[in-house]
């Protein structure tokens, strides 16, 4: 199994490449990077790593968006934290949870795919490249980083690297945040890294 920087320095080698080799589909520019989610913090060093020697070189022009910030830019843009807490109060975890599931997937509020496309929206696909961060803040059940790739499909030709705490088996996909109440999530139509 590979090391978290021998899967950095495979997924540099593909970013590297012209045209880049990290994403399989062009209506679905995505990678998704895996590491174990007890590795959050040596992983957020190795991205900003890797952003520096992609931008030292002018390979690309890398952008940070945090999946943590789109989720609150949803609470926040619809009824609010507070409407969210009062729930939580009276009628506990799971009820709240599934209100910011409503939030950020029901066209009538503020979907999680149209927030991402928005940032994207502005980028140049021939220079930009974004790293996705902080996806650990749709955990347990908020969203499912399968259906965010499934809803971006032919939405951005930005390439992009999804950064994702999971764990994985030889008999099982992939376990989103390692957690082991949960089924492993569906298909990702991406190229997937993984340790």
């Amino acid at each position: 199994m590979p090391s978290l920087k021998d899967l950095v320095r495979n997924l540099e080698i593909d970013l590297r490449s012209r045209p880049p080799r990290h994403y399989i589909y062009n209506d679905l520019p995505f990678a998704v990077f895996c590491y174990p989610p007890q590795q959050e913090w040596e992983m957020r060093h190795e991205m900003q790593l890797l952003k520096t020697r992609l931008e030292k070189d002018k390979n690309w022009q890398v952008t940070l968006i945090s999946l943590a910030e789109l989720v609150w830019q949803s609470i926040d843009e619809t009824e609010g934290m507070d409407a969210i807490t009062a729930l939580e109060r009276s009628s506990g975890f799971p009820t709240a949870q599934s209100q910011v599931y409503e939030y950020l997937s029901d066209p009538d509020w503020r979907p999680l795919p149209d927030l991402l496309a928005e940032r994207l929206n502005h980028l140049d696909p021939k220079k930009d490249l974004v790293f996705l961060w902080r996806a650990g803040a749709l955990a347990p059940e908020m969203y499912r980083v399968s259906t965010l790739l499934d809803k971006m499909k032919g939405r951005t030709s930005v390439s992009c690297v999804l950064f994702m705490p999971a764990t994985s088996g030889e008999s099982e996909g992939l376990r989103f945040m390692g957690l082991a109440d949960l089924e492993p999530r569906g298909s990702y139509h991406t190229k997937i890294y993984v340790a």
